[in-house]
């Protein structure tokens, strides 16, 4: 992979007081990184800080191993640095002479180091225990067995001799046995020993020996065409216990240690021992890489690269100067994460301290000791995530897998918040993040002026905070988009400040848009929440002017009630026509205040409110009501509505409205004819002639002939009633009311002119006039139809009458009879007669006695003086 083809990111480094540093370097290489979306970086990284700067300022780090308890560090001075994983130093060992180039560890407490002074030291972690080797030749390896305390304090190293030396202390006496495992393939470059297994590489390859049955495994050999190893060296480093990594100049390796004899692959050679050994070595993995390694190490099923970009071939630098050589032409550092395949996942340029003078065996990579098992789909448990140390002569960077909530970070540095909100809904992260992600996340839709989108994620976003609620309330105001979030404000959990919601309704008044949310809300909410006054203040100056709709009129009525000021609130009510009106005059007993209201209410419901000013109609005058409607400007039909008041006020009392009966006439008359005569009959307080005018004009013939008689017109309206309604039993019931003769004969004389109604006046007038007597007056020759069934039924009439007549005569005289005999014996009885003292003493002892045969006694004479009265008017009758 070239170097202008390579993704490379620029991480900014963590100082070691935990603040994000600038990078060193602010030049970015340029490519066409635009063309292609970032990918989220794995790593993070981080500066060791603590003693490190003070002990790099003076010295150089040479090499490192990081245990489950420290961090160890030995520098070109031959100082061992005991640090904590912070950085802070808790003990120096002063080790060596010269430049430290390898350091082991134990589990427990014993280190072990090499140096380019010829010696190898084995020191305790805890106390000042030292032990001591000399080889008087640059040791550049060393492992101690990882089970060193039980092992009889076993260690191997290597160095320029050429000879891989296994020493193991002696049980009886002191000293440490020496023993040669292999010797005359060239310097040891470098040493790794996982469980029985030791891996050392030299200039002829990498050999795993199994330290358990003291035989060989397998050796690999040395890529070809690669830099002698004093200028690349070699890295071995255990994935786990069974498979062993190699990184080797631009070469990686993997190799699986088997245990069957079935034959290795990739061309490996087979164990030096392959006929008695059951073990053997797989290439399972093998890819040439564009980059120098300086280090490898395991990243779950990953490997983390450290990666050191070689300068330009020769041919390119024909024009360079030992001046720009002398200033460093290298370039940054870069961890690659890649998979088995060489599957670049993530590529990362570190800002090294220096990195422009630094060789690629300048560069070590360490980490801390894990299970490669630990990593579940790319995420790590709290505090098992693998630390990795990049180390150059004057910097350490400490690396580590970012935690949920560097991807959270991320995704909101790179603007996609809907996501870093779901990552911490779904648990990853601190809660408390949810208020920096819902906060960076408001902010981002308020600047794209997604206003309501930003509105409806409040809810979720600023749950119970009270503070922030009201933060982003007038936030919004500010913005002028307040009406957006008002239906989003919470009432409770949590409830607002009174100032905050006064805010929120003030906002609604200033848009005719906003009018209908404004009574909405103001129906919704509590009235205990706000103070009404500010609202108030805002509309009232709103009440004259165009922008003043229905809505925002029945939201100041409500803002009204809520102020206790009841009849500035009906009269908006009224003006609304709102139905609930007249329930809210009686629960606020308003009556005082519908003077200047009639209209509306009639027009709102005529029946409640006829009902309504007739029944206060002390407080509401008719004459205000008729007024009022008479002035009526609105298009409605006023007479209507006067006539249902005036109807139904009549009905209740027939004088309170006497002063407009002459107009409750014309009403009736358009209206509702059929009330005519009723109302003619019992009021006493209209115009007769107003009133035959109209009836005249509308025709109205029974009502004519009745005012014609109220005007003693009767023979006029005598002749109405035959010529118009031609009904002679009207006419003779008119006639009969009249109480006048002269009527009869002008009926009879009227009827003459018309044959037909002569025969229907003989049948009318049985009890009235003698048929006779009309008979009589018929002119010879008149032809008068049905005369003879006429004249037979009035004869039956007649003399059914005359019966009814002797019958009647007969009871009477039967009944003066029984009552004269009756009072006769009544009379024959004797009378007690008394002293006036006895007979006062006898009516006090019986008072209670007697009063009910008083009584009865007393009925018994009338009824006796009624009978006599009546067998008295029989005589005379007789």
């Amino acid at each position: 992979m070239s170097s202008a083809a390579r993704r490379a990111s620029h991480p900014a480094l963590a100082n070691g007081d935990g603040e994000y540093g600038p990078e060193e370097d602010e030049e970015e290489e340029e490519g066409d990184e635009g063309d292609e979306p970032e990918e989220e970086p794995r790593l993070k990284y981080q500066r060791l800080g603590g003693s490190v700067p003070a002990i790099l300022s003076t010295d150089a780090a040479a090499a490192i191993a990081v245990t489950d308890r420290a961090v160890l560090l030995g520098t070109h001075d031959g100082t061992l640095h005991i640090l904590d994983f912070q950085g802070n130093q808790s003990k120096e060992i002063k080790a060596h002479t010269a430049t430290i180039n390898d350091i082991s560890f134990e589990d427990r407490e014993y280190i072990g180091s090499c140096s380019d002074d010829g010696t190898v030291v084995i020191s305790n972690l805890f106390t000042d225990e030292k032990l001591k080797f000399e080889y008087h030749r640059p040791m550049k390896a060393i492992a101690l067995d990882p089970q060193y305390s039980r092992s009889n304090n076993r260690f191997a190293t290597g160095g320029l001799a050429g000879q891989v030396l296994v020493l193991t202390k002696k049980s009886w006496v002191s000293g440490y046995n020496k023993k040669v495992l292999r010797e005359g393939e060239g310097p040891i470059h470098s040493m790794k020993w996982r469980t029985d297994l030791l891996a050392w590489a030299n200039d002829a390859g990498v050999k795993v020996h199994d330290m358990k049955t003291d035989r060989g495994i397998a050796f690999i050999e040395k890529p070809k065409g690669i830099p002698r190893p004093e200028v690349l060296l070699p890295h071995l480093v255990w994935q786990d216990d069974t498979v062993l990594v190699i990184g080797w100049g631009t070469s990686v390796k993997i190799a699986a240690i088997r245990t069957d004899s079935s034959q290795g692959l990739n061309g490996m050679q087979r164990s030096i021992s392959a006929a008695s050994s059951e073990k053997y070595v797989d290439i399972v993995g093998s890819f040439q890489t564009g980059y120098h390694i300086s280090g490898i190490a395991p990243f779950g099923d990953l490997l983390v690269m450290l990666a050191y970009i070689p300068e330009e071939d020769d041919g390119d630098k024909k024009n360079s100067t030992s001046v720009s050589s002398r200033q460093g032409t290298a370039q940054r550092p870069e961890i690659h994460l890649v998979s088995w395949k060489n599957d670049v996942l993530t590529t990362d340029a570190l800002p090294i301290h220096g990195y422009e003078h630094y060789k690629a065996k300048d560069y070590t990579l360490a980490h801390a000791p894990f299970s490669g098992s630990s990593n579940a789909g790319g995420q790590w448990a709290a505090g098992d995530e693998p630390l990795y140390y990049i180390v150059s002569p004057k910097d350490i960077v400490v690396a580590k897998p970012r935690d949920t909530e560097d991807h959270i970070a991320w995704l909101l540095q790179h603007g996609w918040h809907e996501k870093a909100l779901a990552a911490v809904e779904a648990g990853q992260g601190r809660t408390e993040l949810l208020d920096e992600v819902g906060t960076r996340y408001l902010d981002h839709l308020i600047i794209e002026r997604k206003y309501a989108e930003a509105a409806q994620l409040c809810p979720k976003l600023l749950r119970g905070s009270p503070s922030a609620w009201e933060r982003w309330v007038f936030h919004f105001a500010h913005l002028r988009q307040l009406p957006v979030l008002i239906p989003y404000i919470p009432i409770e959990n949590p409830q607002l400040s009174d100032t905050a919601y006064e805010v929120a309704l003030v906002a609604l008044t200033t848009n005719a848009s906003f009018h209908g949310l404004l009574l909405t809300t103001l129906k919704s909410w509590p009235p205990t929440l706000y103070s009404a006054s500010p609202v108030i203040s805002a509309i009232e100056p709103q009440l004259n002017s165009s922008s003043m709709t229905n809505s925002l009129k029945e939201a100041l009525a409500e803002l009204y009630v809520i102020n206790s000021q009841y009849e500035k609130a009906l009269s908006l009510f009224a003006e609304l026509l709102k139905p609930e009106v007249f329930e809210f005059i009686e629960k606020h007993n308003l009556h005082d205040a519908i003077h200047d209201k009639v209209v509306n209410l009639m027009l709102l419901d005529c029946k409640r409110a006829v009902h309504l000013l007739i029944q206060h109609r002390d407080i509401i005058p008719p004459y205000e009501v008729v007024e009022q409607l008479l002035h009526a400007s609105k298009s409605c039909d006023k007479k209507y509505l006067l006539h249902q008041y005036l109807h139904a006020l009549f009905e209740v009392d027939i004088h309170a409205g006497k002063d407009y009966h002459d107009m409750q006439l014309e009403l009736y008359a358009d209206y509702e004819p059929r009330m005519l005569l009723p109302f003619l009959r019992t009021s006493q307080h209209y115009r007769l002639d107003k009133a035959y005018e109209i009836f005249a004009q509308k025709e109205f013939v029974k009502e004519q002939v009745f005012v014609l008689g109220r005007m003693g017109n009767a023979k006029e309206a005598l002749s109405t009633i035959i010529n118009k309604l031609e009904d002679i039993q009207e006419a003779v019931e008119f006639v009969t009311e009249q109480h006048d003769d002269e009527l009869w004969d002008e009926l009879i004389r009227q009827c003459l002119q018309k044959p037909e109604m002569v025969g229907m006046l003989l049948e009318h007038t049985v009890g009235n006039l003698d048929p006779l007597y009309i008979v009589s007056l018929v002119p010879d020759g008149l032809e008068i139809p049905k005369l003879r069934d006429r004249l037979v039924k009035i004869v039956t009439d007649y003399r059914t009458e005359t019966s009814l007549r002797h019958g009647c005569n007969d009871i009477l005289k039967a009944d003066c009879v029984n009552l004269l005999v009756k009072y006769y014996h009544e009379a024959r009885r004797g009378v007690c007669m008394a002293s006036m003292d006895e007979e006062a003493q006898g009516a006090r002892v019986n008072e209670g006695s007697s009063r009910t045969g008083d009584r009865s006694s007393t009925l018994r004479n009338l009824e006796m003086k009624s009978r006599t009265s009546l067998a008295s008017k029989a005589g005379w009758t007789r």
